[in-house]
């Protein structure tokens, strides 16, 4: 590995067995990497963050403007979020498998006595996900005879930088965990984006125009998501 100064910023250069360069702004603070091919030659990838420079900032200023989560302690009458939906967590000590429930505005987590933070954020975690995943059949059986493709998988899990990505090739999509944390209709919005890129893989003139003709308000939708708080991390690159 190795460090491009340009001006005040520094970029953090790693090299793989890749055939493209690939940019990424990362949350906190804007720490930003690019991933290049192993024997792609230094002045052409300084020449290309060079021309990034517009970018990088841009992202830079999002990233660090945005709300994060406070961290969670899951003592009672926490604040946890569902859908967009605010519950206060009720905490039971139970000898008993694991569970979560709504009642109300509460958000019940039934754990083990002695469970510490760790256990119960792998619960909630875990429930999130499933939340996520019961969510998706119904859209993509929705969306997927307006775009018209095929998905051939996805997976959810937590992703530190993206909300969702998508291999074109073999069809899988990748969802956010936290995306159970946000209104149903930001989920929809990513949904629509990744099924999309199975249409168009890049950000291209295209793939907007295609967002338009399916979803025409995504731009808000992306703009609210973009604004609602994202998980507190003690990030490590």
């Amino acid at each position: 590995m190795a460090d491009i100064q340009l001006g005040d910023l520094k970029i953090e250069l790693v090299r793989k067995d890749i055939k493209n360069l690939h940019l990424t702004v990362l949350p906190p603070d804007g720490h930003v990497r690019i991933a290049a091919p192993a024997h792609m030659r230094m002045e052409s990838i300084r020449a290309f963050a060079i021309s990034r420079l517009a970018w990088i900032r841009n992202q830079q200023g999002r990233i660090q403007a945005q709300d994060r989560e406070l961290p969670r302690d899951y003592c009672h009458k926490e604040s946890h979020f569902l859908w967009g939906r605010r519950y206060l967590l009720e905490r039971v000590d139970n000898d008993a498998a694991p569970t979560v429930d709504i009642k109300r505005n509460r958000l019940v987590l039934r754990v083990r006595p002695g469970s510490d933070g760790a256990k119960c954020h792998a619960i909630m975690d875990a429930w999130y996900r499933a939340q996520v995943r019961a969510a998706l059949p119904a859209l993509i059986a929705k969306w997927a005879p307006i775009i018209k493709v095929e998905v051939g998988r996805v997976i959810v899990r937590r992703m530190k930088t993206m909300w969702g990505g998508c291999n074109p090739a073999s069809g899988i999509i990748r969802l956010n965990t936290d995306l159970a944390k946000k209104p149903i209709e930001c989920l929809e919005y990513i949904v629509v984006h990744e099924m999309t890129h199975l249409l168009e893989p890049t950000h291209n003139a295209r793939f907007q125009a295609l967002m338009d003709l399916f979803l025409p308000h995504w731009r808000e939708l992306r703009a609210r998501l973009n604004q609602l708080p994202v998980r507190h991390e003690d990030w490590k690159y």
